[in-house]
């Protein structure tokens, strides 16, 4: 018989992909007997980041690619959660033969998914493993699950006022525009699927998710208090992947930081998946030209849908659909590289002072670790909750306005800008996330908050 082992789901898409990857390699840190095998579903051929990415493992973790399937089926393309969903479900014959064939010659513990492979569960009960799901997000996004019949009762009421902020337990109150896109419309398949999905979370074992105590701690009590032990609730982060990925444009934008001044440059970048519209995209430029400050922007070519980027490659080069001018005048205060940056190396550089971000979770994870504020610009998924905690709950962002057409006009950013690099809230925005940086890298030592739920949770492992 083979080591005992623990299979892993991620769902499509590099952002899942590598957080459930990088609790693995913490997994196996704690239960180094242990061997993990990754069953890989994707649309498509997989993306050659997943499979660069792959390429850094250690060879305890073995990555399955399922075969590949298409999406034709799928009812609306904007909606992202569903159509990574319903990959995983069009590939879930091939998952339960992968698991059968594991289970088969080796001794397997647990099964462990990512939030939107759940439909694999029943598989875990078939061949009698623990179950446990991976949500690569926040606590509130698991209040979120927990509270949905509550929350729908909510925004269901009549007699509710929309402006009336909406309080989920241990949670910043939020407005009912900062919640997911498919909350927007009660009626929408995007929020059925939302209420369908929350069920789920009452199936396996555990849920771990990647925040920590310290970042989260009244979310984190009450979702303790409201799930009383079943499933058990596992802070286990800040998980964010620290190797490099060679790439040319990573070498200039590093040797462009190497002559910048300490904490003068802002790193302007919407995550894998985020796009903006040609006229706010040329908003962005012109107020970070307006503003004066130092900034590294990666760029994306334009989109009428914010997450274009995510399960397709580019072909477009970005840097055509700049303003006019834009790159020439700029050419002394800013570097403009197209589509991708090393995001963990220019955040820990020095020169670094502030990350304009979409606020998708692996961003803000990296940029609590390494220390660096944040002006919140969401696009998609949860992005605007996230925007929520940072500015409102933790107070380490600033949050530039939307005009009433929901664009951010050049002024604004570049007031926004100039706060955050220069100003007195600037100022006291970074203290705040430095004090986060410190918590963050405590919660994940030995004795940390973190650590220590996943060693007392991984002891029950030992007898494979």
């Amino acid at each position: 018989m083979e080591k005992p082992h623990i299979a892993v789901l991620p769902s499509p898409g590099f952002t899942h992909l590598v957080p459930i990857l990088e609790f693995s390699k913490r997994l196996l840190h704690l239960l180094p007997h242990f061997h993990i095998t990754c069953f890989i579903p994707s649309v498509g051929s997989p993306p050659s980041s997943s499979k660069a990415y792959l390429q850094t493992l250690p060879p305890t973790i073995t990555s399955i690619f399922l075969p590949p399937i298409t999406l034709e089926q799928n009812t609306d393309p904007s909606i992202l959660a569903l159509q990574i969903e319903l990959s995983v479900n069009l590939s879930l014959p091939y998952i339960r033969q992968e698991l059968e064939s594991l289970c088969s010659r080796a001794k397997v513990a647990a099964l462990v998914v990512d939030v939107f492979a759940h439909g694999a569960l029943d598989f875990a009960k078939e061949f009698n493993l623990l179950s446990y799901i991976y949500l690569p997000q926040s606590a509130m996004l698991l209040s979120l699950y927990f509270y949905s019949s509550k929350l729908d009762e909510i925004l269901s009421s009549e007699s509710r006022d929309p402006k009336e902020p909406i309080k989920i337990p241990g949670c910043v109150p939020i407005l009912s525009t900062d919640l997911p896109l498919p909350f927007q419309n009660l009626s929408s398949i995007g929020y059925k699927g939302f209420l369908e999905r929350s069920k789920s979370f009452h199936v396996p074992d555990g849920v771990f998710m990647n925040t920590f105590l310290e970042l989260e701690s009244e979310a984190i009590r009450a979702l303790h208090e409201h799930v009383k032990g079943k499933p058990g609730i596992y802070p286990v982060g800040p998980i964010i992947q620290m190797g490099s990925i060679d790439h040319e444009n990573g070498m200039e934008c590093l040797r462009w930081l190497d002559e910048q001044e300490p904490k003068s440059v802002l790193y302007v970048s919407f995550g894998s998946g985020g796009t903006l519209s040609q006229d706010q995209l040329n908003e962005l430029a012109f107020g970070l030209e307006l503003s004066g400050q130092k900034f590294l922007w990666v760029v994306r070519a334009p989109s009428g849908a914010v997450n274009s980027a995510y399960f397709g490659a580019e072909t477009k080069d970005p840097l055509q659909f700049l303003p006019q001018g834009f790159l020439e005048r700029t050419k002394q205060q800013g570097l403009v590289v197209p589509s991708w940056a090393p995001q963990i190396q220019v955040l820990g550089h020095s020169a670094t002072g502030g990350f304009l971000s979409h606020c998708g979770w692996n961003s803000v994870l990296e940029s609590v670790v390494q220390g660096v504020p944040v002006i919140a610009w969401p696009l998609f998924a949860e992005q605007s909750l996230n925007a929520a905690i940072l500015t409102d709950d933790l107070k380490v962002a600033l949050r530039p306005k939307v005009d009433h057409s929901g664009l951010t006009e050049r002024e604004e950013i570049s007031k926004t800008v100039r706060g955050l690099m220069e100003e007195k809230e600037g100022k006291e925005i970074r203290k705040r996330m430095e004090l986060l940086k410190i918590a963050a890298a405590n919660a994940i030592k030995e004795d940390g908050s973190s650590a220590k739920t996943l060693s007392e949770l991984v002891a029950s492992f030992k007898g494979f």
